[in-house]
């Protein structure tokens, strides 16, 4: 009986874990967004336009479509895109809710699959390029920029980057 309660225990404790556990990997997210914000700084001003009418706001440099999208993954990522986007919680699971959107091994009913499980790769060239990113050489810059950080290039990992509540944050999910 003991044997069979504490079976019960631990698959609940996984479970529990594995719901907790963000779909990408912490020290990939970091460094997708130590590239994009320069050591994962709020940006100021925290909105910039790249490109024509192309918005993009907060660390992650979300733009609306990219939160629209990434709301149909069912998260909380408030009433308003831009304030999601300069929102340290918001942004990272926006960013959280487009990659298990599109970075998916297969999916019924979407044409965009990857066909092998997500790799840190296929979420940086997804979030930088959209859902077909992982196959577009305009992602690659920043993808090679994204794994210089996994390696630990000092480039990105200038001291005080990130104060105590942000770090708490990113990793509040």
């Amino acid at each position: 009986m003991q044997s069979a309660v504490i079976t019960v225990v631990l698959v609940v404790i996984l479970s529990l874990a594995g719901a907790l556990a963000g779909y990408v990997p912490d020290r990939c997210m970091d460094c997708m967004c130590r590239v994009l914000s320069r050591g994962c700084r709020m940006p100021s001003p925290p909105c910039e336009l790249q490109g024509p009418g192309f918005l993009v706001c907060g660390p992650y440099q979300i733009s609306k479509a990219y939160w629209k999208d990434a709301r149909t993954m069912g998260k909380d990522l408030m009433e308003d895109w831009q304030s999601c986007a300069v929102s340290w919680t918001c942004s990272r699971r926006a960013v959280e809710g487009y990659l298990r959107r599109y970075a998916v091994k297969e999916r019924r009913g979407i044409k965009v699959v990857l066909g092998h499980d997500p790799t840190c790769e296929d979420f940086a060239r997804i979030h930088k390029g959209g859902p077909l990113g992982y196959s577009n050489d305009a992602t690659l810059q920043y993808w090679e920029s994204v794994a210089r950080c996994l390696q630990g290039d000092p480039q990105f990992y200038q001291p005080n980057t990130m104060n105590a509540e942000q770090r708490s944050l990113q990793l509040e999910l």
